[in-house]
């Protein structure tokens, strides 16, 4: 039997009918038992500066404290100007500070790039894979996931509809729960 493991899933959409938002909640509910997922609101980081890391807001302490306690990271983000999002990227610099105390140090995790385009999300996914090489991030390297066309994937409600989709998502998912074990038993 496969040990438990919390993962923590970042957004890097604040879009209220987002596909990266749509995708995530498809992703968490085809999760394997093993993986208890937690979504990580994001939207109200403040920006990081430094200088308030005497008294740091308390949406840092918060962020900070839940990455630690994960035990894996599922990253879900749509492509803007050939890069990630700047609500993704605070939040990185944010658990990655104060300098000696990163938060997703040593964390195994998994990026799924969403877009309505046909390249998918191709260049923020890889940007992405950046940064997290920098902050000690094992990021899962196959199978990569670029999802496009996200406009047509969904119902009304949300939900996937596309089969095939789904299928390579919970192949997806299962790659990432042996990802995640692999790494945590380290």
């Amino acid at each position: 039997m496969m040990k438990k493991y919390k993962i923590a899933v970042i957004v890097g959409s604040l879009r209220k009918e987002s596909y990266n938002l749509k995708t995530a909640k498809a992703l968490m509910e085809l999760a394997p038992e093993s993986l208890t997922t937690e979504l990580l609101d994001i939207s109200g980081l403040p920006m990081f500066n430094e200088d308030l890391e005497g008294n740091p807001p308390e949406a840092w302490v918060a962020l900070r404290k839940k990455i630690q306690n994960a035990d894996g990271l599922l990253f879900l983000t749509p492509e803007y100007n050939r890069s990630v999002p700047g609500v993704l990227k605070n939040a990185i610099d944010v658990g990655s500070r104060p300098y000696g105390e990163n938060s997703w140090n040593g964390k195994p995790a998994a990026i799924v790039s969403v877009s309505i385009g046909a390249i998918s999300g191709f260049g923020a996914n890889h940007h992405l894979r950046q940064s997290l090489t920098f902050i000690n991030v094992p990021t899962m390297a196959q199978p990569e996931a670029y999802i496009g066309g996200a406009a047509d994937l969904f119902d009304d409600n949300g939900k996937l509809i596309n089969n095939s989709t789904k299928d390579f998502l919970k192949s997806f998912i299962e790659s990432f729960e042996k990802w995640v074990h692999t790494i945590a038993s380290e």
